[in-house]
């Protein structure tokens, strides 16, 4: 089959690959209809090099129908159509029981100290085969696919698998008080579905934050008031033009959907440069005790949010954030809630809204862009370089 494949560096390729097959009676084989280019992934395109391996397949957003599954297997079937969630996990456990299937204890990656296993994400987390390809197998088939009607097109449901839950659960972390203010820094997937959500569910008043001028425009066609940061000198005057927007006081809420960034500030810039030229242990060990990441919209997150508010990371970060300004959270009284999505803990909120003609949260136009898996290489440079007013791009195998 063919499959995205990671080589090094901004070098992504799409080769033929082994086809793969049920190897536990909990496995199902997929063929692939489509799969989401994730902001997460551009991060193992730039700088999560250390932790990767020449051959893996990327992607984590895939949807398909159901060729081959287990013994084990209950309640699929081939020519089932399914959405598979970025994280594998069992259900049965501790933590999958309490909502919280991204520490799923069946497949924690514990050699690693990690969480639960992801497709297409680093040997972090277990380097499982992900699903930009034509086929995929998915492990612990037997509770984590989640089965979608036939007769509407993949962009429907395909948003179950990561950017759907994740900016659902953005907006449930922030704890938005009804008709309250929100800030969302950056407007890229996640950012852009947490301002609809968060709108959808009685927000008075949201603000996006976004350099990208093509971004701000599209969120402001669903009602979000923007803001260019590049427009203004330095992150206090960021601060006080948010103020002003919001009664003097700061949002109620901040989501930092922004996270590590391979363009970052120049000293972070540095420290990933320099991690991604290091020899494999080495470099893991900078990445995993440095501070590589872009801290400048963790900073202004705490700096923007209103005495008493909450600030929710969906943005994902690697590293050590040090120093982080203990003080001022402190003083403000600030909640902080992070995470990865727990896909299943939010899919029952989520698939009525899906359900039926309407469609309240934009999911049948969400992409920007619908391409073949061949366009691949293009395409994640394109997505990294924010061209041609890439926001979500979607494989169509």
């Amino acid at each position: 089959m063919k499959a995205t494949v990671w080589h090094g560096k901004r070098d992504v390729r799409v080769e033929d690959v082994p086809d793969p097959r049920v190897e536990e009676p909990t496995d199902a084989v997929i063929r692939v209809t489509s799969s989401g280019l994730c902001g997460s992934d551009l991060h193992l395109y730039e700088v999560m090099a250390p932790f990767m391996t020449s051959g893996d397949i990327l992607g984590h957003e895939p949807m398909g129908v159901v060729e081959e599954v287990g013994s084990e297997v209950g309640g699929l079937a081939p020519g089932d159509r399914v959405v598979v969630p970025f994280q594998i996990s069992c259900g049965r456990c501790f933590m999958c029981e309490r909502g919280l299937q991204t520490q799923c204890e069946t497949t924690q990656v514990r050699e690693q100290g990690t969480g639960a296993a992801l497709f297409g994400y680093t040997k972090l987390y277990g380097a499982v085969p992900g699903g930009q390809a034509e086929y995929l197998r998915v492990p612990r088939a037997d509770y984590g696919p989640i089965k979608v009607p036939d007769g509407v097109p993949d962009d429907r449901y395909l948003y179950l698998s990561d950017v759907l839950p994740t900016a659902w659960q953005a907006v449930e972390y922030a704890d938005l008080p009804t008709g309250g203010t929100l800030a969302v820094l950056g407007l890229g997937p996640i950012g852009d579905m947490a301002c609809r959500i968060a709108l959808h569910r009685g927000a008075g008043k949201v603000i996006g934050i976004e350099p990208v001028p093509e971004r701000r425009e599209r969120a402001r066609a669903r009602g979000v008031e923007t803001l260019d940061p590049t427009d203004l000198d330095d992150t206090e005057e960021i601060i006080a033009e948010v103020r002003d927007r919001t009664g003097g006081r700061g949002p109620d809420s901040v989501i930092d959907a922004v996270g590590m960034e391979a363009h970052g500030s120049p000293v972070g810039k540095l420290a990933q440069t320099a991690g991604g030229l290091l020899p494999g242990k080495l470099a893991e060990k900078v990445f995993t005790t440095a501070g590589v990441d872009r801290l400048a919209a963790l900073h202004l997150a705490i700096g923007l949010v209103r005495r008493g508010g909450t600030i929710s990371l969906s943005g994902v970060y690697g590293g050590e954030a040090d120093p982080m300004p203990m003080m001022t959270l402190f003083d403000k009284q600030v909640t902080l809630r992070m995470g990865q999505a727990n896909v299943r803990r939010w899919t029952p909120e989520i698939l009525p809204l899906l359900e039926g003609s309407e469609d309240p949260l934009g999911v049948d136009g969400f992409a920007t862009h619908h391409l073949p898996l061949a366009d691949a290489p293009h395409a994640y440079e394109m997505f990294q370089r924010k061209e041609d007013g890439a926001v979500k791009i979607v494989f169509r195998p």
